[in-house]
């Protein structure tokens, strides 16, 4: 293993941390959107990572992939608003079932892991600049 590869496996964690943050983001921008191209009210999404064995280390060093982006089918929440011209025949409208508090306490949490894949990187370099300092003494 060179440092290369600590930043290689550390970009794939900020890769993966950037999608979801990009993804959290459109849950909070949709969190009051009442009607959609598929009907009914938006449906929030979260991203499923999975760690892969990283080249020929087999299980000892991993790299982050998406396996799967996927849709919370969680009941909508009901709001009573008979004068809204998407209420049903008992007068409440379905909103996305989105928690504002959990989506920005995901987003604190995908910031911190992308900062610390960044700080690795960071390192790594500091590193290899060092080891070219040694070089050229």
């Amino acid at each position: 293993m060179n440092l290369f590869d600590s930043m290689n496996i550390a970009s794939t964690g900020m890769s993966a941390q950037r999608l979801r943050l990009n993804i959290i983001s459109a849950n909070i921008a949709n969190a009051d959107t009442i009607k959609t191209q598929e009907g009914g009210p938006y449906k929030r999404r979260d991203v499923i990572f999975e760690a892969t064995p990283y080249d020929d280390f087999g299980n000892v060093l991993k790299k982050v992939k998406v396996a799967d982006i996927v849709r919370d089918d969680t009941p909508p929440k009901l709001v009573y608003d008979p004068s809204n011209p998407l209420a049903n025949k008992d007068g409440y409208v379905a909103y996305p079932n989105i928690n504002p508090v959990v989506e920005m306490t995901n987003m604190i949490d995908a910031m911190r892991t992308y900062q610390a894949n960044a700080s690795v990187i960071d390192s790594a370099k500091q590193m290899i600049q060092a080891a070219l300092g040694v070089l050229r003494a």
